[in-house]
């Protein structure tokens, strides 16, 4: 599952039609956003509730399969200060647990910084009056689009 560093690399990693997944990984759940095939918008997509991490792993893969996906962009939580902390941490063992796995050995994978992009979410939906509960329901998955169009705004500029 090689690293990218450079999101300005990724096309060459991609076939044609191939899609991104972007992912907000939490503690308890999982944020997925896609990307069009032409690597223009992202979209909100679903919410990975977290259990075990094989389980998991397996939803990933099927959703990998069916979606077309070439490319992983991961959320990488770094402190504000740009340091590295234990959730960095735990994204990096997160990309070598799913390494180990079948289906992901040849994956890319763009880590890409998600400093303040729930925070920014959350501010979002409150300016639009979002209820509480109606936000509980999709931060995630708004945070991975937030993340994922990062990437693609960066492509695209």
């Amino acid at each position: 599952m090689p690293i990218i560093d450079d999101p300005l690399s990724l096309p060459s990693h991609l076939s044609a039609g191939q899609r991104l997944l972007g992912l907000d990984l939490g503690t308890k759940t999982i944020g997925l956003a896609l990307a069009d095939t032409r690597h223009q918008i992202a979209t909100p997509f679903d919410t990975i509730r977290r259990t075990k991490f094989g389980t998991d792993a397996d939803q990933l893969a099927d959703i990998v399969a069916q979606e077309n996906i070439g490319a992983l962009v991961l959320g990488l939580p770094l402190n504000m200060d740009g340091s590295a902390g234990p959730r960095v941490q735990a994204t990096h063992a997160f990309v070598r647990n799913l390494a180990a796995r079948d289906g992901f050995p040849d994956l890319p994978v763009l880590l890409w910084d998600e400093r303040l992009s729930t925070a920014a979410v959350e501010r979002t939906l409150i300016d639009a009056d979002t209820s509480r509960a109606k936000r509980g329901a999709v931060i995630d998955k708004m945070a991975a689009a937030f993340i994922l169009q990062g990437v693609l705004d960066r492509l695209n500029g």
